[in-house]
């Protein structure tokens, strides 16, 4: 009989290229990932792994594997949900990945629903940056992950995630109000001006510099924060300019906001494993934050 525990070790190896990687990613060292790999050979009757300078690759029968385990795993997701909407309640712990502006702009509202609807549901919260989340919810360590996506910037697709869309979320620059740059009306009037952008290698960050020089001009960046909140700030007491979404943006009158050409929007959507979209307490999570969603 395979063990199940062991297909996942085997699965996570797949997604992961290496022991050392699938080790922290679920918590193990690299030698018990190896110990129970090699109980897994064992099961299977048939070589799975073989040597590759340092490291090793997937035999053809573990590949094989690998595909029947993404299904086992995904059927397991489904019954639990099954039998979770069996009990006819919303109880138990949603443990949930989001990142700052989401936490900050519709997570405390989509709270306040659930603990007044379902105070049987324990959420826990892990603030994290939406792509690293995707790896713990692989690990099992969330439930949930909220994910944002920039213009672009395609957000890898995988058959293991069930997404769902919760908004389109606009992008305008944001300048002080009163300050030299308060008349502007195009990303080119603010080409002089102190900028704050997220640091190098994250999607908004890129994105946000791609924007500035398709419009011809390299932004004089002062700040790199993934802060949302001090870009805002920033803005507010005059010492940056930046590119904010709506949702960082909302109900702040001390800054100015400037529509850019073609609208752009960032995607935000919520990602469970697949098969676990039918739980209750994820769609009772998710029904939340759509509620909370500011009116437009």
């Amino acid at each position: 009989m395979l063990d199940v525990h062991r297909l996942r070790l085997l699965r996570e190896l797949d997604r992961r290229g290496t022991l050392a990687a699938v080790a922290a990613a679920l918590g193990y060292s690299p030698s018990a990932v190896s110990q129970q790999l090699s109980q897994l050979e064992v099961e299977a009757g048939a070589r799975l792994l073989e040597k590759s300078g340092r490291g090793v690759v997937l035999t053809p029968a573990a590949r094989v594997l690998v595909e029947h385990a993404a299904v086992v795993l995904a059927q397991l997701e489904q019954a639990e949900a099954d039998l979770a909407a069996m009990a006819g309640e919303v109880t138990g712990v949603l443990r949930v990945a989001s990142f700052q502006t989401v936490l900050f702009a519709l997570v405390p509202q989509a709270l306040t629903l659930l603990a007044r609807r379902f105070p049987s549901l324990r959420v826990v919260i892990d603030h994290r940056e939406a792509a690293p989340s995707f790896s713990a919810l692989a690990a099992r360590d969330v439930d949930l992950v909220l994910g944002e996506e920039y213009p672009g910037r395609p957000h890898p697709r995988s058959a293991d995630v069930d997404e769902e869309d919760l908004v389109h979320d606009r992008l305008r620059l944001a300048v002080p109000v009163g300050g030299p740059w308060s008349g502007a009306r195009r990303i080119e009037d603010v080409a002089a001006a102190a900028w704050v952008l997220e640091p190098d290698g994250t999607d908004p960050g890129d994105w946000a510099l791609a924007r500035c020089r398709s419009a011809g001009f390299e932004p004089d960046v002062r700040v790199r924060t993934p802060d949302a909140l001090l870009h805002v700030h920033l803005v507010e007491t005059g010492h940056a300019v930046a590119l904010l979404p709506d949702l960082v943006r909302a109900d702040r009158g001390r800054l100015h906001v400037v529509d850019l050409p073609e609208s752009p929007t960032r995607r935000l959507f919520t990602g469970v494993r697949r098969g676990a979209g039918d739980r209750p307490a994820v769609r009772a999570f998710r029904e939340a934050l759509r509620e909370a969603l500011p009116q437009r």
